[in-house]
């Protein structure tokens, strides 16, 4: 690794750290519904949104309340895209003359989209595609919508936390308003005209047919990607306006277009954890956790560098660059694969499935913690914060006190619920995996064989159950609907097996009283308790996965430096 590349890597962290305290002040005064500059422009755009819609943003919601109105939305969005989905041969702006898509891969993607996850079973350009008109009005109002639902279950637990002797945890209809029209398209405005300038296209123009030097004609794709890529990437939604995602030059042209656009990864995510500091008047304890999610982070940046540069023992000297575009690199596309799984994005910019054991590995172990490590826009910090009570609870037991967490006690309730949150999306992957490996419908779609294969099946449950949307691409998962509709469900079950017990949490923590700290109270706001989350978050991943991993790219390494393949 040269001293170019440890520049890269500097200037990257560098980058999210400067911005954390800028974008997290302005989530939080956005959530607590201050005025900003925006304001007069945006704020006649919101008032009319309210009453189009029947709402009163003044009037709060209960957990109960809130969480219906989560899940109504989000089914009415899924219906919505579905429907689309199924039709869209005959709905307009469609130059390329996008056929219907079948009803399997129209479930898996309405369901992808809905929840943030992306996980595509189709290529974006071509016949089998995504028209130009449901990739803005169908899967571009997803991208900003689901990433606003995140961050707005995530400001009613913040409010939960908060509050004393409440019962009400904000209104979701204007939590979803606000973080969308002041937060999420004004960023993305800027990042999508960053991207223009750079040279990603954005027209409604068709494809363009030319001859080819051999005589051949070839199709070149067009579209209105820029301003898509944007908020798949700010919004940590992942998927591509083409077939190759971020590898695909007209998506990421240049080197400052990758930064731009590895930036735009964890920028929102990193602002959470401070935004949450922020309104709970804490500010020590945002960044605590923000800590814990960037120790995280760098270590597994400097774990998948050090994998993908050292490269196969049996080419010394050779870095992996295959699966990779030689114009970005090995330390960006390395970079860029931690970031992306991290952040639960899932967007790529190289192959994963023809990384080393250990970098495919890691990418894998990052999604497996249950996303975390920033994670996507809300789940991220609402994930962390389930594990920080469970760290208080385990806590609590050995020094033989009731757990607190600030100010409040942590009882059976709250741990049950945080468990559920937890453990159900590493249940979801496993069981999922499982049936997969044993069934011959399952195994059918592997095309590589031994340990190889089985990380391909981990990957593939992992990422959709992960919220991320990235692939192990030798899956053939696209030939059958056993992938599609098995997947489809695993984003369900994940997504909202984690918003339900978290709304639970919140309707049990705002009605419960604070208390100052006692002689014996254990800190959640120094160095040892974000080390003791981190050991958490890392014991509960190594017991759920260690077993699966071990049968996977830990096998695949071994065997690579012993000189052997199954």
């Amino acid at each position: 690794m040269s001293s170019h590349d440890l520049l890269i890597i500097v200037l990257f962290i560098g980058i999210l750290v400067a911005f954390t305290p800028l974008l997290g002040k302005w989530l939080a005064n956005v959530l607590q519904g201050k005025r900003s500059w925006l304001s007069p422009v945006l704020g006649p755009v919101e008032r009319c949104t309210y009453r189009v819609a029947g709402v009163d943003p003044s009037r709060e919601m209960d957990w109960k309340k809130y969480l219906t109105a989560v899940l109504l939305f989000n089914a009415a969005g899924f219906l919505i895209l579905f429907l689309s989905l199924l039709c869209q041969k005959w709905l307009p702006l469609n130059p390329a003359g996008t056929e219907n898509m079948r009803w399997d891969i129209a479930l898996n993607t309405a369901i992808s989209f809905m929840t943030n996850t992306n996980w595509q079973f189709y290529s974006g350009e071509g016949p089998e595609g995504i028209s130009y008109f449901v990739q803005m009005t169908g899967l571009g109002v997803q991208n900003f919508v689901s990433a606003a639902t995140g961050i707005a279950v995530m400001a009613a637990l913040i409010r939960g936390l908060k509050r004393k002797c409440a019962s009400t945890l904000g209104n979701f209809w204007a939590d979803l308003t606000r973080s969308t029209l002041y937060f999420l398209i004004p960023i993305s405005v800027v990042v999508a005209l960053l991207l223009v300038s750079q040279g990603v296209v954005q027209s409604f123009d068709g494809p363009a047919t030319v001859p080819g030097m051999d005589g051949v004609e070839q199709v070149i794709p067009n579209g209105p990607a820029a301003s898509q890529v944007a908020i798949k990437q700010l919004g940590t939604n992942g998927g591509g306006f083409f077939g190759n995602n971020s590898t695909h030059p007209f998506e990421n042209p240049t080197p400052f277009s990758n930064m731009v656009e590895m930036l735009s990864l964890l920028l929102i995510g990193c602002a959470c954890p401070y935004a949450y500091g922020v309104m709970i008047g804490k500010k020590r304890q945002g960044w605590i956790i923000f800590g814990a999610m960037m120790l995280l982070l760098v270590t597994t940046i400097g774990l998948s560098q050090w994998a993908e540069h050292t490269g196969n023992p049996l080419f010394p000297g050779m870095e992996m660059l295959e699966g990779k575009e030689v114009r970005l690199g090995v330390t960006n596309s390395s970079l860029w694969s931690v970031a992306t799984t991290a952040s639960s994005n899932g967007s790529v910019n190289c192959m994963h499935c023809s990384m080393s054991p250990l970098g495919g590995g890691i990418a894998l172990f990052n999604m497996l913690l249950g996303e975390v490590i920033f994670g996507g826009l809300g789940c991220g910090l609402y994930g962390m914060l389930m594990f920080a009570m469970i760290t208080v609870f385990l806590c609590g037991l050995m020094v033989g006190r009731t757990p607190e967490f600030l100010g409040k006690k942590i009882e059976a309730r709250e741990v049950r619920w945080s468990m559920v949150g937890v453990l159900l999306p590493g249940i979801t992957v496993l069981l999922m995996s499982g049936l997969a490996a044993a069934t011959e419908v399952g195994r059918e779609s592997i095309c590589n064989a031994g340990p190889h294969g089985l990380t391909e099946i981990l990957y593939c449950f992992g990422s959709q159950a992960g919220n991320n949307g990235s692939a192990f691409a030798g899956l053939a998962v696209g030939d059958t609907p056993f992938y599609s509709v098995l997947g489809g469900l695993a984003m369900l079950l994940a997504r909202f097996g984690a918003i339900i017990p978290v709304m639970i949490i919140a309707g049990s923590m705002v009605s419960k009283k604070t208390a100052p700290p006692a002689q014996g109270t254990m800190a959640t706001d120094n160095l040892m308790f974000m080390v003791l989350l981190v050991a958490v978050v890392l014991i509960v991943g190594a017991l759920t996965f260690f077993p699966a991993l071990a049968l996977g790219p830990i096998l695949e390494h071994l065997l690579l430096y012993s000189g052997t393949m199954l």
